[in-house]
């Protein structure tokens, strides 16, 4: 674990909590008969990642909001609390917990199949300005802009952090989710973000540029801050329509690349909370990404690990992760 965050301010997260059906298929899929598996159910989620990446970062107060299945909720709930996050989930009385099948191929590559369940079901009702008390930082999921009313608590929430001075944040969350809202439609609900944060695909998705330098100098014109992040490649980093940093990232043997942008976002929120420039945070990201996908699943390794313990992890290489001008 990185250094301890407990001094800094709290970092309030809204975004989905997932139940992941994982799926590790060595061989490719065999259509039409068996494909051999190791199979886990996960607690998950783009937004909960996030909290409990910045929880294991180090950072002292996090908190959740999310919205789940009732029938699942207490199971969740446990999950967050272990992994050191403040949740404050909404139970759901009609939609179910969103749950998302996970195939992690051979090259540790994960393809989602999605059943968007209660993360749709946001709405400015959830939201109160009294949940950003003693908070530093606001961070959004950017599966809250893929229907109206999560757009709708989106511009409330955004709306409440300015008002008060604090910085906001989004991961745009999904290529696929992107280009069927449409880029403007979803750049234009960004507005009042200070940091945008997408991986490489994203990035493309929102500006058409399939350059990441290109994609990420565009959208630093827009947003103060852009950090596009590139897997095992590190992460750009760019502020008032200039490139600022390229940051390495840690090597890392992958067995599983399930969550690691949300393991870079979480370390990366928590290192800005502490005082860091964007580059270093960064370089901070890219280590919680390396950690990451050393284990099964898109959280920290701990107490919501598989009951198998999933594969064995290899000690992070002592490597000084610093920005490459």
């Amino acid at each position: 674990m990185a250094g301890r965050a407990g001094g800094a301010p709290a970092l309030l997260v809204i975004g989905d909590v997932v139940t992941d059906i994982l799926a590790r298929h060595p061989e490719p899929l065999a259509p039409g008969t068996d494909t051999p598996a190791r199979i886990r159910i996960l607690p998950g989620g783009a937004g909960a990642n996030v909290a409990c990446w910045a929880a294991h970062w180090g950072l002292s107060d996090v908190r959740l909001l999310g919205r789940v299945g009732r029938e699942d909720a207490g199971w969740h709930e446990e999950r967050l609390r272990s992994a050191g996050v403040r949740p404050r989930l909404i139970p759901d009385d009609t939609a179910p917990t969103t749950t998302v099948i996970v195939l992690v191929d051979a090259n540790a590559e994960p393809t989602f199949l999605t059943d968007s369940g209660t993360v749709l079901r946001f709405s400015p009702a959830d939201w109160s300005p009294a949940l950003l008390e003693g908070v530093g930082h606001l961070h959004l999921s950017g599966y809250l802009f893929f229907s109206g009313t999560g757009r709708q608590l989106a511009r409330l929430a955004v709306r409440s952090a300015r008002s008060l001075g604090i910085p906001v944040s989004v991961d745009p969350a999904s290529t696929g989710f992107i280009e069927a809202l449409g880029a403007d439609r979803l750049l234009s609900a960004y507005d009042g973000v200070d940091v945008l944060l997408p991986n490489a695909g994203e990035a493309r998705s929102l500006t058409g540029l399939s350059d990441p330098a290109a994609a990420v100098t565009a959208l630093s014109r827009r947003f103060p801050l852009a950090v596009v992040t590139l897997g095992a490649e590190g992460a750009l980093v760019a502020d008032s329509g200039g490139l600022s940093a390229r940051v390495l990232a840690p090597t890392a043997l992958a067995v599983d690349t399930t969550g690691a942008g949300d393991a870079f976002t979480g370390a990366f929120l928590t290192a800005r909370l502490r005082g860091a420039d964007a580059p270093a945070a960064a370089a901070e990201g890219c280590r919680a990404g390396a950690e990451s996908v050393r284990v099964i699943g898109g959280r920290p390794d701990g107490p919501a690990a598989p009951p198998s313990g999933g594969l064995p992890r290899q000690d992070l290489q002592d490597l000084t992760d610093r920005p490459v001008q």
